[in-house]
């Protein structure tokens, strides 16, 4: 094989441990793929572990033992999330998108898969340390940016639905109710979907009254799965009292007064980012 050279071998190392986070490689995988030896691998990785910290890519860990190996950790700096939550609240915050009946148009945010993809990773920091075995979400808006924080999180996505589908088998089916009508709704997941999993994160687009969350957390109880944890991309500031407690959103919703037939709205950080 011919010899690899050091920038060509942190080059694709660097890209294959950012492909799957959370995922350990061992020296002996990289050894076998570049022909090196583990001395000259070891000092790749710690060139690798000080770029990764000073440009702030994330986070290279080095693990002992007859296990160990390298992992990559996808970590974002609380500085550098509420800079790009910031720019982006400014940008909801444009009266344009005030929608008939006070909604706010974001879907050409969730569409953005350089956006998501960001948010995906803050979330992902956020809850790095719940070990959280997949992320659940509720069809359809919440699952670009539950996918990328599955992604950055290196694990799996599961998807509840409305109502079951008979191409996914039997299903756990369970009646909620909506926080923002009132009304009581539908939600279904494939008893296939969860095997020998025993934690979630809880993540999606908007919050409310938190019917919706709290009707995924129930779902949850019915496989005996805990949630460790609920993200939001964006929660409105009232109502005060939801119906779940303890989760994080990246912005917070406000609505004003009505003029000209449409309310003022202002989008801003959450607290949590901003403390």
């Amino acid at each position: 094989m011919e010899k690899v050279r050091r920038n060509e071998r942190m080059s694709a190392m660097i890209k294959i441990l950012s492909d799957a986070p959370n995922h350990v490689f061992t020296l002996s995988y990289f050894c076998e793929l570049f022909g090196a030896a583990k001395s000259t691998m070891s000092e790749d990785i710690d060139l690798l572990r000080n770029v990764v910290s000073d440009y702030d890519l994330g986070e290279l860990e080095t693990l002992t033992g007859a296990s160990g190996g390298v992992v990559f950790r996808n970590r974002v700096r609380k500085e550098k999330a509420r800079e790009f939550i910031t720019e982006l609240s400014r940008t909801l915050s444009d009266p344009g998108r005030i929608l008939p009946g006070g909604f706010l148009y974001y879907s050409d945010i969730l569409s953005d898969p350089i956006i998501t993809r960001k948010m995906g990773s803050i979330l992902a920091s956020a809850y790095a340390d719940v070990n959280a075995d997949f992320v659940l979400t509720m069809e359809t808006k919440g699952i670009p940016v539950a996918l990328t924080t599955a992604e950055a999180l290196g694990i799996p996505l599961v998807i509840a639905r409305h109502s079951s589908r008979a191409y996914e088998g039997s299903a756990v089916n369970i009646n909620y109710v909506s926080g923002s009508s009132g009304s009581i709704q539908t939600m279904a997941l494939s008893r296939r979907a969860i095997h020998n999993v025993h934690r979630c994160l809880i993540v999606d687009d908007f919050l409310k009254g938190g019917g919706t969350a709290k009707g995924m957390v129930d779902l949850m109880h019915e496989f005996d799965v805990d949630v460790r944890g609920m993200a939001f991309v964006m929660e409105t500031i009232t109502p005060a009292q939801k119906r779940i407690s303890g989760e994080k959103a990246l912005m917070v919703l406000e609505v004003g007064p009505i003029f000209d037939d449409l309310p003022s709205v202002h989008v801003r950080p959450a607290d949590w980012l901003m403390n």
